[in-house]
């Protein structure tokens, strides 16, 4: 399947989950803000949101400062 993170096309294989996606990106173990389709996903929920083939992903780092 396809789908886009942050404006660029992704090939991902069926049956993935958001937590996943982060995994093989490399950003799980970061602190991020995820948006799928438009909507906020809680961090609660990346284990349990599957992604799927079209979806399009906004993935934020947060940034610390002062």
């Amino acid at each position: 399947m396809k789908v886009f993170v942050n404006g660029q096309e992704k090939s991902c294989s069926d049956s993935l989950t958001l937590y996943s996606l982060l995994i093989k990106l490399e950003q799980a173990n970061k602190r991020v803000a995820v948006e799928v389709n438009g909507e906020i996903v809680p961090r609660s929920h990346f284990e349990n949101k599957l992604v799927v083939d079209g979806d399009k992903i906004e993935i934020i780092n947060a940034v610390g400062g002062g």
